[in-house]
């Protein structure tokens, strides 16, 4: 009697333990991931110093899509890529399953000498930006060799101005900086990670953000009338904007895909996350 009943105890117990098995086998599985990058992603978790222009970083979106995955930000504040590379062993980086770099734009403002390909492949210090990439992407190598390490090209920008401190300002990509443009930046991401065989996302040539749709206008005083008068682009490039005396030229309603000339908006943010996803999507 007492065989018969456990038995049917054991029987009952086996489809139990495959409904167990396979629920833990269906779960998405952990992964770690770690951001690098500047002030698009500092701000991430920053949202005070958007002037809470911004709900939700792209970060915070990609994880909200993708359960199983946590992130750690690593975006510093105005740096470049020499400034990352510098400091690399003062991070704190961490060992991770993912690894993003989003980088270039100070790069370029800055206007730091991009150096050559030898740069990258001597790997001559962080005194160029290809050197400054082999930094960083080295130490990423050690800290987990078989991570999967993605770059992201810069995004393209129109006039920027700080929401706390007007004059800090700068114009758009649509223009050269010592000899630069922020597409050869661009190019020299790509480049690298075609000769590391690394995962590009290119932001600058495919997000659809351009100079056109980074603001609807910019907000700034007809020099014909002294009357304030929104300026599309490009009508507002090269028109004088007084940082010490001029209203903000970015009022609420000008946010098109950044809220600043630069930064992204919730609109931006989610086309960053959008290509992020469909990429992290794909590790298994």
């Amino acid at each position: 009697m007492m065989i018969k009943r456990s038995k049917i105890m054991f029987s009952r117990l086996i489809p139990a333990v495959l409904l167990a098995v396979l629920h833990l086998s269906s779960a998405p599985r952990s992964v770690k991931w770690v951001a690098i990058g500047d002030s698009i992603t500092y701000l991430n978790d920053h949202l005070d110093e958007t002037g809470n222009r911004v709900s939700k970083g792209y970060m915070t979106r990609v994880v909200e899509q993708l359960p199983g995955i946590t992130c750690v930000n690593k975006g510093y504040n105005g740096w470049t890529s020499v400034d990352i590379a510098g400091k690399i062993d003062e991070l704190g980086l961490e060992k991770a399953d993912v690894y993003t770099v989003l980088l270039g734009t100070n790069d370029w403002w800055r206007g730091l000498p991009p150096g050559a390909m030898t740069d990258y492949a001597g790997n001559t210090g962080n005194k160029t930006i290809y050197g400054a990439f082999r930094i960083i992407i080295n130490k990423l190598k050690e800290l987990n060799p078989h991570a999967r390490i993605i770059l992201m090209t810069p995004l393209q920008r129109g006039d920027f101005v700080y929401i706390d401190n007007y004059e800090n300002n700068a114009y758009g990509s649509y223009r050269e900086k010592n000899g630069l443009y922020l597409a050869d930046i661009a190019e020299i991401i790509q480049t690298i990670a075609r000769h590391e065989k690394l995962t590009v996302i290119d932001l600058y040539r495919k997000s659809g953000i351009t100079p056109e749709n980074t603001v609807k206008f910019k907000r700034l005083k007809d020099a014909a009338t002294g009357s304030y008068r929104n300026f599309p682009y490009p009508q507002y490039v090269d028109r004088a904007f007084d940082p010490k005396h001029d209203e903000y030229p970015y009022p609420a309603e000008a946010i098109n895909m950044t809220y600043d000339g630069l930064h992204p908006s919730d609109r931006g943010n989610a086309v960053i996350a959008k290509m992020l996803v469909k990429e992290l999507k794909k590790i298994k």
